[in-house]
């Protein structure tokens, strides 16, 4: 961290014109990415960072929301360092549940319902299809209960088991299997309504994220992955000895290395490939369309013996180098008590209106405020995204915690509402001053000589030092902690920092200070995707 015991003034004439003339770019260090360190022309390292990933049609989780929020961040940090960065949003787009979707439609889907919320209609057809084969599955098990007790009696169930197997064949499970089987075997219509709920669900993710300040380059998904590319891992497997048929299906015993990984089925009985096959042909087909330099997976801790199986049989199967270039940046659970009047918390947006009717409530404590805001539609979703994100972030990565609605709210404390607070009241000092930006310069800064002055001089001077930590640990809750520190400092010094009614040099000078104070607040907010509010109407009673 900086030295403080230097001089405040002689900090100061370091720091500040520095962060002027940087803005931005202020803290940031883009040699990083660079391939040679020292030569710009060899050009910059690749990175993939695969994040989010929710399965459409099924809810919305809490490790979605916390895994795109802390993917999101670790895409900004390697771009801040000069990385080429891929921003992957691997979707859960295929397997038996579009089978489920695909017999469902016809009797619970609307197509006026499905192009203005695809996601949450979608969820809504399969809950009630999955409820529906439950009912079913039910009245089959009582029949065959029913029909053993007749034959145990002596009686003659004949007519009763021609019901039943009436019943299994056009059973909601027997007939989602054989609509995603038709999907597999390229069959046109089945595969067409698959690719419109797909289509649609990617285009309502795409601006549900945005609202987060969150874009990805491409959307993959389980669906692309080809069968050439399982077909080349599983030739591997064969020919490195890794894998070995067990009961009809191929596994890979990775206890040899550790009683931790286990055995692991890579190709089930019925011949399909299931998820960790799948993955694996993911990263051989990643490498050759985008020659990445490194892969970050963002995703809870409970996948942690996925990873730690899918870097192994890589390794094992003669592609050490690959397994190299694979990161698991994981995360704790997530306790989620939120609620909301219409029920279940089900998807992206149901989370951020969520956020957004909290703050509105919060808003509505103060209505002569409300009534000044210019936007208070837009106002409400940035600043209840805010204290929801900030929420998210707050904790250490691999702690778990409980979401806590109350805290979120607090603009007291260390929340999102506070931060956005404590930027909005330095644009208002800028603003009254009413200083063009360019005279900034001319400041002289030999007259910051107040303790708080050099308190905040010494938080300013501390960013670059705190990205390069981030840079390390991929933790927000270092960035957090940072903000906290600086704006804490900040508040303390209104009192004594009195920008408006000094003498114009002081003035200048001080406004210097406030104006790079604002720089460096947005420059980590920014970071963590948030967007600063310049104008803040809304405060507890």
């Amino acid at each position: 961290m900086a030295d403080e015991t230097q001089p405040s003034t002689s900090l100061a004439h370091n720091i500040l014109p520095l962060i002027l003339e940087n803005g931005d770019n202020y803290g940031y260090d883009d040699r990083l990415g660079l391939r040679e360190p020292n030569n710009p022309d060899a050009g910059r390292k690749r990175i993939i960072v695969e994040f989010g990933s929710p399965s459409i049609a099924k809810p919305f989780q809490a490790e979605h929301m916390r895994s795109a929020i802390l993917g999101g961040f670790i895409a900004n940090l390697y771009e801040r360092a000069g990385w080429e960065v891929i921003r992957m949003n691997y979707l859960g787009d295929w397997g038996k549940q579009f089978g489920v979707l695909g017999v469902g439609f016809t009797k619970f889907g609307a197509q006026d319902a499905l192009q203005q919320d695809p996601i949450a209609h979608l969820f809504d057809v399969y809950m009630k299809t999955i409820a529906l084969g439950r009912k079913e599955q039910g009245t089959i098990e009582n029949m065959r209960d029913a029909i053993s007790t007749g034959e145990s009696q002596g009686h003659s169930m004949g007519d009763m088991e021609r019901k039943l197997k009436s019943l299994e064949a056009n059973s909601v499970g027997e007939r989602a299997r054989e609509y995603f089987e038709r999907m597999c075997e390229g069959d046109e219509e089945a595969l067409s309504l698959w690719k419109k709920f797909r289509d649609l669900s990617v285009e309502k993710y795409r601006a549900s994220f945005a609202r987060l300040n969150i874009h990805y380059d491409i959307y993959a998904g389980e669906s692309q992955i080809k069968d050439e590319s399982l077909q080349e891992v599983e030739e591997l497997m064969v020919e490195k000895g890794v894998s070995e048929m067990s009961n009809g299906a191929v596994l890979v015993d990775l206890t040899k290395y550790s009683q931790r990984l286990g055995k692991v089925i890579v190709r089930k009985k019925d011949g399909t490939s299931n998820n960790l096959t799948r993955d694996i042909g993911a990263v051989f087909e990643r490498d050759e369309e985008y020659h990445y330099d490194k892969m970050i997976y963002v995703s809870a801790s409970q996948q942690d013996i996925h990873m730690a199986q899918l870097l192994k049989i890589i390794e094992l199967i003669g592609r050490k180098d690959l397994a190299d270039k694979l990161e698991h940046v994981n995360f704790g659970q997530v306790v989620n008590n939120i609620s909301t009047g219409r029920g279940t918390v089900k998807s992206l947006d149901d989370f951020l209106r969520v956020a957004k009717e909290k703050v509105y409530i919060l808003m509505g404590a103060n209505k002569a405020k409300y009534e000044q805001v210019e936007d208070p539609e837009q106002f409400a979703d940035i600043l209840g995204i805010s204290a929801f994100m900030v929420q998210y972030m707050a904790s250490k990565r691999i702690d778990g915690y409980a979401f806590d609605t109350k805290r979120m709210l607090s603009s007291e404390g260390d929340s999102g509402l506070y931060l956005q607070y404590s930027y909005a009241r330095l644009c208002s000092i800028v603003r009254e001053a009413d200083i063009p930006p360019e005279h900034l310069e001319e400041a002289d800064l030999s007259l910051l000589q107040e303790k708080h002055a050099t308190a905040i001089v010494q938080r300013l001077a501390q960013w670059p030092e705190v990205f390069q930590t981030i840079f390390k640990n991929k933790e927000p809750a270092t960035v957090l902690t940072y903000l906290w520190r600086l704006t804490h400092a900040l508040s303390s010094s209104y009192e004594h920092l009195n920008v408006l009614d000094s003498e114009p040099e002081l003035k200048l000078a001080r406004l210097t200070l406030y104006s790079c104070v604002r720089q460096v607040l947005s420059n980590a907010m920014r970071l963590l995707d948030l967007t600063p509010l310049e104008r803040y109407q809304t405060r507890q009673p």
